[in-house]
């Protein structure tokens, strides 16, 4: 896999992609992007729990970024970098989580649009975590 992206064009394709669902997620939260496409169209007509969970989503991405951009020291920590590292693995989990919760959603838009990008995500997520730094 290492032969096929750069670690820097990896990371650059994933910040990319976090900085649009920054934006989605944002959207979301302004209603502009009804919600019944995100959430696999659980969350319903409750305001409360929408703001709760694009909250949830914000910080994750947000901090899903800061760990990628560490990880090619576009931002530097030092020491602590191996803490990043195991991050990446764990951000790897989650990515293939998020494709088994896309492929199940009932929201068809979700699971067409979002399972491909999930797919994206988990493989260059991947691509970071079997970099050794």
């Amino acid at each position: 896999m290492k032969k096929f992206i750069s670690t820097k064009l990896a990371a650059n394709i994933l910040l990319a992609i976090y900085g649009l669902l920054v934006i989605f997620h944002l959207l979301v939260l302004a209603q502009v992007i009804p919600p019944d496409i995100v959430w696999g169209g659980q969350i319903g007509d409750s305001p409360t729990e929408l703001v709760v969970f694009e909250m949830i989503a914000l910080i994750t991405v947000v901090f899903f970024a800061v760990t990628i951009a560490i990880k090619v020291d576009y931002i530097k920590v030092g020491r602590f970098k191996k803490v990043f590292n195991i991050l990446l693995w764990i951000i790897f989990i989650y990515a293939l989580l998020n494709i088994i919760g896309n492929f199940l959603s009932i929201s068809s838009i979700e699971t067409l649009l979002f399972l491909p990008v999930s797919i994206v995500v988990a493989l260059l997520v991947f691509r970071l975590a079997i970099e050794k730094s």
